[in-house]
C-alpha cells in the first residue's frame, strides 16, 4: 500500500449525530458460541477506499478432536468474477488473516476468559508492499456491533456507504449518513488529522513501558537496521509500542520484516539472519531466549528490561544529539492530550534528522529532464562536527536512507511536508544565531 496506507490507523475521528441525544450504544460481543473479532484492511491504493475487506474471524471446532481453528465467518464485500490472478491473490490474503487474528497458537480461552484488545498486524507482499490488519477482539466496531443486533440487511448499506466514501485529505472530513431503526437517521463525520506523519501512532503505552533513555536505545539501534524484539502480554501493547517505535524513525520508514504480532508458527523468523522489528507474546519468552540469534535487541515490556542486546546502544549516536533529545524529552510534564503527548515524543528525533541529514535536498544535482543524483560525500563532508559526520557515514549505508534518498532523486518537486517545514524552520533559526551574534561583535 502507499503512505496514506501505511499511517491510517485509529486516528480518523469518529463523531455521531442524529435527531435526539448522543449515545453510546456499544453492542455486545458477537453472538456465536466461539470468540470471534472483527478484521478490518485499509486499502487507499487505487481506489481510495477507507478499507479493502471488513472480515469477522471466529474460532470454530474442528470437526476431529476438541481443537479449535481460526475460521473467517463473515466478509464484506464478497467479491465475483475476478480474473485467475485476482482469485488467487485473495485466496492468500483470506488464507493468512486467521493466523495473524489468533496468534495465540492452541492456548485459547474460553470466551469468558479473554479480555476485549485491540491490536494490528501487517502483512508484506512480495514486492515489499504491506495491508495493514486492525482487530478488535470479542466486539465488532462500534458502528458495525450495534447494526448486528438489528440485521445484516442493515450492516450492508452502511459498510457499503462506509468504503464508496471518498478518502479524506489531511484535515478535511467526510459525513456518511445511515439508518438505524429506533433511533433514527444517523449522520457521522469523520476526520483525518491535518498533520499526518502521528496519525496512526499512540505513544502512551511506549512510555508506560520503557524509560526516556531506553526508548533512545532502541531508536538507535532501529537506525541502524538492526533486529529488534519486543515481549509482552497484551496483543495491544505490542502492535502499539511496535508501531511506535518504528513510528521514531519518521521521515524515513522501516522496510525490513516487519511483525507487530508474531505468530506462534512464524517464531522462527526470531533466527532471521536480516534486520527485523517484531512483537512476540511473553509466554514464548523462553523459546525465543532459546534461538540461535546474533546482534539483537530483546526488550521485555511487562518488566522496562532488555533481556539481550549488543551493548553499544548507547554509542550509536552522537554524544551531544543524545543529550538534545533525552532534555526535550524530559520537559514534558503537562501533557494531557495524545496528540500533545505523540508531539513532545516525536519532535526530539525528527530534529535529530534535521540536524544530521536536513541538508540533503542541497546535495542532490539534477540532470536537465529533472533526474537527480545524490552526492554522498560532498553531503557527509559538510557536517562540521566529527561525531555527527562519523554516524552519518554509517546511516548512509542503511535502506531507509537510501529509499528515502531514491524517492527524493526522483521526485521532480521541490521538497515538501512536516519534515521539509522542520529544515526551513531549523536552518531560519541558525540564520537568526549567526545574525545575533555578528550583532554582539
Amino acid at each position: 500500500m502507499d503512505g496514506l496506507g501505511r499511517r491510517l490507523r485509529a486516528s480518523l475521528r469518529l463523531k455521531r449525530g442524529h435527531g435526539g441525544p448522543p449515545q453510546d450504544n456499544r453492542g455486545e460481543a458477537v453472538k456465536e458460541p466461539e470468540r470471534a473479532q472483527e478484521l478490518c484492511l485499509p486499502n487507499f491504493a487505487g481506489g481510495q477506499h477507507f478499507f479493502e475487506y471488513l472480515l469477522v474471524v471466529s474460532l470454530k471446532k474442528k470437526r476431529s478432536g476438541d481443537d479449535y481453528e481460526p475460521t473467517i465467518t463473515y466478509q464484506f464485500p464478497k467479491r465475483e468474477n475476478l480474473l485467475r490472478g485476482q482469485q488467487e491473490e485473495e485466496e492468500r490474503l483470506l488464507g493468512a488473516i486467521p493466523l495473524f487474528c489468533f496468534p495465540d497458537g492452541n492456548e485459547w480461552a474460553p470466551l469468558t476468559e479473554y479480555p476485549r484488545e485491540t491490536f494490528s498486524f501487517v502483512l508484506t507482499n512480495v514486492d515489499g508492499s504491506r495491508k495493514i490488519g486492525y482487530c478488535r477482539r470479542l466486539l465488532i466496531l462500534d458502528e458495525v456491533e450495534k447494526r448486528h443486533q438489528i440485521s445484516m440487511a442493515v450492516i450492508y448499506p452502511f459498510m457499503q456507504g462506509l468504503r464508496e466514501a471518498a478518502f479524506p485529505a489531511p484535515g478535511k472530513t467526510v459525513t456518511l449518513k445511515s439508518f438505524i431503526p429506533d433511533s433514527g437517521t444517523e449522520f457521522i463525520s469523520l476526520t483525518r488529522p491535518l498533520d499526518s506523519h502521528l496519525e496512526h501512532v499512540d505513544f502512551s503505552s511506549l512510555l508506560q513501558c520503557l524509560r526516556f533513555e531506553q526508548i533512545l536505545q532502541i531508536f538507535a539501534s532501529a537506525v541502524l537496521e538492526r533486529k529488534i524484539i519486543f515481549l509482552a502480554e497484551g496483543l495491544s501493547t505490542l502492535s502499539q509500542c511496535i508501531h511506535a517505535a518504528a513510528a521514531l524513525l519518521y521521515p524515513f520508514s522501516w522496510a525490513h520484516t516487519y511483525i507487530p504480532v508474531v505468530p506462534e508458527s512464524l517464531l522462527a523468523t526470531v533466527c532471521c539472519p536480516t534486520p527485523f522489528m517484531v512483537g512476540v507474546q511473553m509466554r514464548f519468552r523462553q523459546e525465543v531466549m532459546d534461538s540461535p540469534m546474533e546482534e539483537v535487541l530483546l526488550v521485555n515490556l511487562c518488566e522496562g528490561t532488555f533481556l539481550m542486546s549488543v551493548g553499544d546502544e548507547k554509542d550509536i549516536l552522537p554524544p551531544k544529539l543524545q543529550e538534545d533529545i533525552l532534555d526535550s524529552l524530559s520537559q514534558g510534564s503537562d501533557l494531557q492530550t495524545s496528540e500533545q503527548i505523540n508531539e513532545h515524543v516525536s519532535g526530539p528525533f525528527v530534529q535529530f534528522f534535521v540536524k544530521t541529514v536536513g541538508h540533503y535536498a542541497s546535495y542532490i544535482k539534477r540532470e536537465a529532464n529533472g533526474q537527480g543524483h545524490f552526492q554522498e560525500r560532498a553531503f557527509c563532508k559538510a557536517l562540521t562536527s566529527k561525531t555527527n559526520r562519523r554516524f552519518v557515514k554509517k546511516f548512509v549505508k542503511t535502506q531507509l536512507f537510501s529509499l528515502f534518498i531514491q524517492e527524493a532523486e526522483k521526485s521532480k518537486n521541490p521538497p515538501a511536508g512536516y519534515f521539509q517545514q522542520k529544515i526551513l524552520e531549523y536552518e531560519e533559526q541558525k540564520k537568526q544565531k549567526k545574525s545575533r551574534e555578528k550583532t554582539v561583535k
